[in-house]
């Protein structure tokens, strides 16, 4: 089987936080169970460096969007590959092979009849002297009444036009601009929206989407699709491919969601293999995103898909609610937020990984706070799982010269684990994550229990085989605690494989023992909690108000 896997594109205009790493990790998760499932997986995302809030850092620091996108760039690699992700090809809107396939997909839906001219009335700062892109216009949502950008609420999830916006304000310059007519292209949604709600209520009935995908998604339909800008007069982006049109871009809308298909075109050319088994109608494919970016993969992309000839929907939409900070919203204008390259110089990328999965915001927000972090990692992931296998590791490392007793295994624990892989294995596929890593934590506190009941400390001495028996089944049970948490705790997992000399690399049971450990060392360490109070304060004192 065939599965793709698409990340949502951070914008390059500012470091990653805790908030879009929880947004984003089940992207690794899934890419990771399915390879070791033996799918042929094919996992993309990248920066979104045409978006104007590059526009915006630029001239916030006098400096070009080249140099921003650039730099923040080069810091969203760094970061995901210290966290494991595995990405096939993380990539970025700015390069040529995006604006080439994005100009194609434009001229396609237009041959295909779904793009159309249309004057219309734009917002115009007459201070600076241009048309205002949509999130350079800012005001009240009309909806809501919260403060708003022209392209979004981010109260609401409404998708805005500029001028819907009440009391507009340009924020370049601070003043009311002016309403000029322009001349754009438009995207014919509208004539999607029977298809879209019957591809809305499908998924609704095979529940492949998250709650929140479905009620927004139903919400925007029962209001009715209207046609899009798909051009804007932006600063940077994608030209658009049509005489007439020079120094218009293609619009984020269809130009940023065009990104998964576009980073799979580039990675087929670099590997010289075709992407259509990723790429139809049957495909299986998983969009991981935020719950601010549900309309855009539920409503939009699919009906690009569509109009460039069914090149296959969304099946899987994995849209997770949000992540506070110390019970209150992130807010990155305030520094109100753990910023993703800080937090990696100080702790485990597994530490991270595993609260962000048992805390994920799957179907409500959910809160980081250091306190629970910190005590989650000492008590959860070092306390019960890395002491399980350090505890044995040594004991047979001292009293069997480091050699793995080749006895029967407990038949009772045979069954458990073996068990344990249909299980967690669908409800991966079926996105809950964090439902998955606490069955397999169950069976991590089952066998610390196991390990205590049968006393191979006392054993050793008196009864060689029982306690021949006992490390046998537990080294039978870290080697499958291992490859069943690889997706989760890349790193851990393959110390733990380096340390039995194994290969974790299948989804099913590892039945045949370990011969000899080697390099045996503690796969986490302890965590202060004095760092709780040292983080709070750190935390505190970098916040700003505005």
């Amino acid at each position: 089987m065939s599965i793709f896997i698409g990340g949502a594109w951070p914008y390059a205009n500012g470091s990653l936080h805790l908030g879009h790493i929880a947004a984003l990790l089940p992207g690794d998760i899934l890419a990771r169970y399915f390879r070791q499932k033996g799918e042929e997986v094919l996992y993309v995302s990248g920066s979104d460096c045409n978006g104007t809030p590059i526009s915006i850092r630029a001239n916030q620091e006098r400096t070009t969007v080249k140099a921003i996108a650039d730099h923040y760039h080069h810091e969203f690699v760094d970061s995901f590959q210290k966290l494991g992700f595995s990405y096939d090809l993380y990539t970025r809107t700015d390069d040529e092979h995006h604006h080439k396939s994005v100009q194609r997909i434009f001229l396609t839906l237009l041959k295909n009849g779904f793009l159309y001219k249309k004057k219309i009335e734009q917002a115009y700062c007459a201070v600076d002297g241009q048309f205002l892109p949509d999130r350079f216009v800012e005001g009240i949502c009309p909806n809501c009444g919260a403060k708003a950008r022209g392209d979004q609420c981010d109260n609401c999830s409404t998708i805005l036009d500029p001028l819907d916006l009440l009391e507009k304000r340009c924020k370049i310059c601070g003043n009311e601009p002016e309403i000029r007519e322009t001349e754009h292209f438009y995207f014919s949604f509208s004539k999607f929206q029977k298809e879209l709600e019957r591809y809305v209520a499908n998924a609704e009935t095979e529940k492949r989407w998250r709650d929140n995908a479905i009620a927004l998604t139903k919400r925007y339909l029962a209001e009715g699709l209207p046609d899009r800008a798909v051009t804007r007069d932006l600063p940077n982006g994608i030209d658009v491919p049509v005489p007439g049109f020079e120094g218009k871009k293609i619009y984020v809308w269809i130009e940023a969601v065009a990104g998964y298909y576009t980073a799979s075109l580039e990675w087929g050319k670099q590997h010289n293999i075709g992407v259509s088994k990723w790429w139809n109608a049957d495909t299986t494919s998983y969009y991981i995103h935020g719950k601010d970016n549900i309309p855009f993969h539920t409503v939009i992309w699919p009906a690009i898909l569509l109009g460039l000839g069914n090149l296959g929907t969304p099946t899987n939409i994995i849209s997770n609610e949000y992540l506070t900070l110390e019970k209150r919203k992130l807010s990155t204008s305030q520094n109100w937020a753990v910023w993703v390259p800080d937090i990696l110089q100080e702790y485990h990328p597994d530490s991270l990984r595993y609260f962000l999965t048992t805390n994920a915001p799957e179907n409500r927000d959910t809160d980081f706070s250091w306190r629970e972090f910190i005590y989650s990692h000492n008590s959860e992931l070092l306390g019960a799982f890395a002491n399980f296998v350090n505890r044995n590791l040594k004991f047979i490392e001292k009293s069997f010269d480091s050699k793995v007793p080749q006895v029967e295994v407990d038949v009772t624990i045979q069954h458990d684990i073996s068990s344990l892989y249909p299980s967690v294995g669908r409800l991966i596929e079926e996105g809950h994550f964090k439902k998955a890593i606490e069955t397999i934590f169950e069976a991590v506190r089952a066998a610390n229990r196991y390990f205590d009941e049968r006393q191979p400390w006392n054993t050793v001495n008196d009864n060689k085989l029982h306690c021949e028996e006992t490390l046998a089944t537990c080294a039978y049970i870290i080697q499958n605690l291992a490859q069943l948490l690889q997706p989760f705790l890349p790193f851990g997992c393959q110390e733990i494989g380096q340390m039995l000399n194994i290969t974790l690399n299948k989804w099913n049971v590892i039945e045949v023992l370990p011969l000899q450990i080697t390099s045996i060392k503690p796969l986490y360490e302890r965590i202060d909690v004095k760092q709780i109070e040292l983080e709070l304060e750190k935390l505190k004192a970098n916040a700003t108000s505005i």
